[in-house]
Formats: structure tokens, C-alpha cells, sequence
């Protein structure tokens, strides 16, 4: 029984780590387009 809930327990926090993951590269991404888009026309400088 014990190995069943260590298992559901590792899973949640798999769950929860991803979900975290992808919150943050969401947020990564909309940064880059709101600071693409103040530059206005003109090269790309990285």
C-alpha cells in the first residue's frame, strides 16, 4: 500500500512541476513578443 501512495504522490508532483514549466516558458515567450514588438521595424539585435 505504502508503494502506491509514494507512487500517486511522485505523480502529482510531476504534475505539478510541468505544469509550473510550462507557466513559466509561457511567460518567457510573451516577454520576448511584448519586447519584439516595442523595438518597432528595423534588425534584430540579440
Amino acid at each position: 500500500m505504502l508503494i502506491y501512495t509514494l507512487a500517486a504522490a511522485m505523480t502529482i508532483a510531476m504534475l505539478i512541476a510541468t505544469a509550473f514549466g510550462l507557466h513559466q516558458e509561457a511567460a518567457r515567450i510573451r516577454l520576448e513578443e511584448r519586447n519584439d514588438r516595442s523595438r518597432g521595424f528595423g534588425p534584430r539585435q540579440r
